[in-house]
């Protein structure tokens, strides 16, 4: 006689049955929610393949990011970032950067940053340790020296020498000389041939998660001022972040954008449906029409300077583009190599 048929042998038996009939099912691979992407500025093919590495083990989009410009920051020869950035106008590097994290909405920045080589790490900190988003100058240095972060000279060798050659053909009527010989004329007239630099990275990623988050990092224009900030820092125009929409950064001459506040813009109106190009194309026509000062304007009333946008959605469109042509942004979208990709833009 057989033994009872009790509940637990019921179940037993119906879920054997099941899986003779229906075979046992491979185990399938966990599947990310979203695919990875990550952006950045033309200087940012290394940037974009750390930080895909770093994306697809499942890092935060804003670790990524980071440890993307971080590369940037390291390299003397990258003159428009951290270490080896070009100094202001009395020979020191000053720096800027931002950081924006989408998923919680929260942002860090610092501006006119001294003796510090990684200032997206202190905006970072900025966002995780204080009650505030921007800390400037003398206040900046102090609170990465009280996170442990180490003070160094960031004028390489060969930016002194960039900012002699400003100084010593900014005119023919101060002090400073260029090299010159016994019969030499004139000296010191060499001003537009000298340069002058806008430098910046900016690196936006949507993680496995669809955390989006973005940073901007720069020693902004070569031989500013000292103390001038552009719009690196300045979260709704160097950077802004929504994670229920995508991200967007600049680079370029940032008093322009400064004035336009475009980034905020640019994801606003990926909000309402465009494509990341058509709405940085939208930022370049918005800061052209406002630029109405002669000196900044050609013969035919365009800009004379430039300034470039990047931009992503969540779902991973991506597009980006420029006032001028010729320049580009990179992306990486984890099929394949890094690569460059046409900016868009208006003349």
């Amino acid at each position: 006689m057989p033994p009872p048929l009790t509940r637990r042998r019921f179940l037993s038996a119906t879920g054997l049955a099941a899986l003779t009939a229906a075979g046992t099912p491979p185990a399938l691979p966990a599947q990310p929610a979203h695919r990875p992407v990550a952006i950045a500025s033309g200087n940012g093919l290394k940037a974009v393949t750390r930080a895909m590495e770093l994306l697809q083990q499942g890092a935060d989009a804003l670790d990524a990011v980071i440890a993307g410009v971080n590369l940037l920051e390291d390299d003397p020869a990258d003159q428009s970032v951290g270490y080896g950035g070009l100094p202001n106008e009395e020979g020191v590097v000053e720096l800027d950067a931002s950081v924006m994290h989408g998923p919680t909405g929260r942002g860090g920045a610092v501006a006119a940053l001294q003796n510090i080589r990684y200032a997206s790490r202190v905006a970072r900190r900025v966002l995780e340790r204080t009650d505030h988003v921007l800390l400037v100058g003398a206040g900046a240095l102090k609170f990465a020296r009280a996170h442990g972060f180490r003070e160094e000279n960031l004028l390489t060798d060969e930016a002194r020498e960039a900012w002699l050659r400003w100084k010593e053909t900014l005119s023919n009527l101060d002090d400073w000389l260029p090299p010159h010989e016994l019969d030499t004329r004139d000296i010191g007239q060499g001003l537009k041939e000298a340069l002058r630099h806008y430098g910046t990275i900016n690196c936006n990623a949507v993680d496995v998660r669809g955390g989006v988050s973005g940073c901007t990092t720069t020693s902004g224009l070569a031989f500013k001022i000292p103390g001038r900030v552009g719009d690196s820092p300045i979260l709704g125009a160097g950077l802004w972040v929504d994670n229920d929409v995508g991200a967007a950064g600049s680079t370029g001459r940032g008093e322009a954008n400064l004035l336009a506040c475009s980034s905020v813009m640019i994801v606003e109106w990926m909000r309402q449906g465009r494509a990341p190009t058509d709405a940085c194309l939208q930022a370049c026509r918005r800061i052209a029409a406002q630029t109405k000062m002669k000196r900044l304007l050609d013969a035919e009333g365009r800009p004379k300077f430039n300034v470039s946008f990047y931009a992503l959605t969540k779902a991973g469109a991506h597009g980006g583009a420029s006032l001028w042509g010729g320049m580009k942004y990179a992306v990486n979208t984890g099929e394949g190599e890094s690569r460059l990709v046409d900016l868009a833009h208006l003349y």
